[in-house]
């Protein structure tokens, strides 16, 4: 997908609007028009990269990745795995679908994960095979792991508790 016309059309309805404010306001977004191209890539990847959370969530354990190469970003699906055959199938197929995400649970979370260098390389090869990225190789095994166990739909909706996060979070870009 090929952000540049987007960015464009931002372009073209910023001068529109400078238009109604007379030479000054023309100036301004002359001025100003330069710097946000980045800032506007920045953000529309931002979206994109939500929407594909949103239909990796679906998917699980599926996923959808968003890649960017030059100016272009790209997608990448990769589809559950497929259903086992029908000799398998005898107490019947597990559906793997993670919950439906509410209020905060909606974010994604970092976490520390300590692994052997060995296992590490392991899981990196295996999502390599896959085409994925080690991240989204070791969120469809956990999703893989809860579902087999039964335990997706198991855990009740946290009760509302004051912020006990610990650490900062930092976003936006740098140059």
């Amino acid at each position: 997908m090929e952000l540049t016309q987007y960015v464009e059309n931002l372009r073209r309805e910023l001068r529109t609007a400078a238009e109604v404010g007379g030479e000054d306001a023309r100036a301004l977004a002359d001025r100003l028009l330069p710097s946000l191209d980045s800032a506007v890539r920045l953000t529309l990847l931002e979206a994109l990269s939500a929407a594909a959370d949103e239909i990796s969530a679906e998917l699980a354990p599926g996923s959808v990745d968003v890649r960017l190469r030059g100016g272009t970003a790209g997608f990448v699906v990769t589809p559950p795995p497929a259903a086992p055959a029908a000799a398998d199938t005898a107490a019947g197929p597990v559906e793997v679908r993670l919950p439906p995400a509410e209020g905060d649970d909606a974010a994604m979370v970092r976490i520390n994960l300590r692994l052997p260098a060995n296992v590490k390389a392991l899981a990196e090869d295996a999502a390599a095979t896959g085409g994925l990225s080690v991240n989204t190789w070791i969120v469809r095994a956990v999703v893989a792991a809860l579902a087999t166990e039964g335990r997706l739909a198991t855990r009740p909706a946290p009760a509302q508790q004051p912020d006990r996060s610990v650490g900062q979070s930092y976003s936006g870009w740098a140059r």
